[in-house]
């Protein structure tokens, strides 16, 4: 919004100048994180407040770890603020033509209303069921489908280097020049809406301890700002008359319209970084469903519009991790009687053996940045 407004403004008067800026992406990035972090600072006092003059607090599972029973009553739904401080600044900093980011915030805050009505429900009725498993799968595959596709077939809206490639597959640490997966329409689109809704729901099981999901939000959105930005990033050449295509020369999908993704991707880490202040062992406020849901449907955006839908498995291997524990030990369960780990998700089975909620939590950051760091590397491992 700011960009379409005073961009536009630079030449008329010799004063404005300084808003060329505005055209680089890089400062738009910069100057959305910094508004976002901004906005999470300086209104999660206030937010925390209303949640607690509202008696909007956590309700806990009965049958979890003994150490989460003094969290009850801790005010959540945390992931509201968490949400407006991405979203503004995005608005206001993006290219507002861009049709990835749109696509990519409504996403986000639908994903966001589905969090919002599960949390509401759970503290309606004093308990963690919430929104019924299939109703909130049918609302995230119903969001994301129509988004995905408008994102997909939207011919008047769509720059050429992504018509080319949208049902495409890049395999890690492989060129994708050479060895790409192109697949069908009809196979594609269902994948890519499973990876976004995949994605948003292993964030929400993830978020179990203080501070153990933002973390990793945060590295795995860092990581994409940079595939985002180099994805898109040209640079002209002196004295030639052609562009430096930096994706050309990784070896990457060229797809120059994403680089407006770094600014959705810069607003998580802003915001992720304000609220973790306030959501740090011990938290003072929780992110509940309306966070997680939410920015786990951001990043498997951003996973599949930098072509990226395989690597998001090891780039987000802690989110990853945390939904196959569950799903392996509802299976045993079923199939066996027995149960696999002492509680899922798998990091309630290390609270179970007695390891400290810190410990848990800064291992598993720790774990999220090795993670990126090897998806990084096969930018140029190729």
């Amino acid at each position: 919004m700011l960009y379409e407004l005073l961009f536009p403004l630079r030449h008329s008067a010799d004063w404005l100048g300084f808003l060329n800026v505005l055209r680089y992406l890089p400062f738009r990035t910069i100057a959305a994180t910094v508004t976002a972090m901004a906005f999470a600072f300086l209104l999660s006092p206030w937010f925390i407040r209303e949640l607690q003059r509202k008696q909007i607090g956590q309700v806990i599972r009965t049958d979890g770890p003994e150490t989460h029973k003094r969290k009850s009553g801790t005010p959540t739904m945390g992931g509201a603020l968490i949400l407006l401080s991405v979203l503004v600044p995005t608005i206001l900093w993006c290219d507002p033509r861009n049709v990835f980011v749109w696509a990519t915030t409504a996403v986000t805050a639908g994903y966001g209303v589905i969090g919002y009505l599960d949390d509401y429900l759970k503290i309606k009725a004093k308990n963690s069921r919430g929104v019924p498993g299939r109703y909130k799968l049918l609302g995230q595959f119903a969001i994301g489908g129509a988004a995905l596709s408008y994102a997909f077939f939207a011919h008047d809206h769509l720059p050429t280097d992504w018509w080319d490639i949208r049902f495409s597959l890049g395999v890690p640490f492989l060129a994708f020049s050479k060895h790409p997966i192109i697949l069908p329409v009809w196979v594609y689109l269902p994948f890519a809406v499973t990876v976004v809704v995949w994605t948003s729901n292993a964030v929400n099981l993830t978020d179990g301890l203080d501070g153990l999901a933002i973390g990793p939000v945060m590295i795995n959105a860092g990581t994409y700002l940079v595939w985002a930005y180099l994805a898109g990033a040209t640079f002209g050449i002196a004295h030639v008359a052609q562009r430096f295509v930096v994706a050309k020369y990784l070896d990457i999908p060229f797809i120059a319209s994403a680089g407006e993704l770094s600014i959705f991707c810069g607003a998580m880490v802003g915001a992720g970084i304000g609220f973790l202040w306030y959501n740090t062992y011990p938290a003072q406020v929780f992110m509940g469903d309306v966070g997680s849901l939410a920015l786990g449907g951001g990043l498997g955006m951003c996973a599949v519009f930098t072509k990226n839908e395989l690597l998001s498995t090891i780039l987000g291997g802690v989110f990853f991790l945390e939904a196959v524990s569950v799903v392996v030990q509802v299976l045993s369960f079923r199939l066996t009687g027995r149960r696999i780990f002492l509680m899922a998700p798998i990091h309630h089975h290390f609270e179970k053996k007695g390891w400290a909620e810190p410990k848990i939590i800064v291992r598993f950051w720790i774990i999220s940045i090795l993670l990126a760091l090897v998806s990084l590397s096969s930018l140029k491992l190729r």
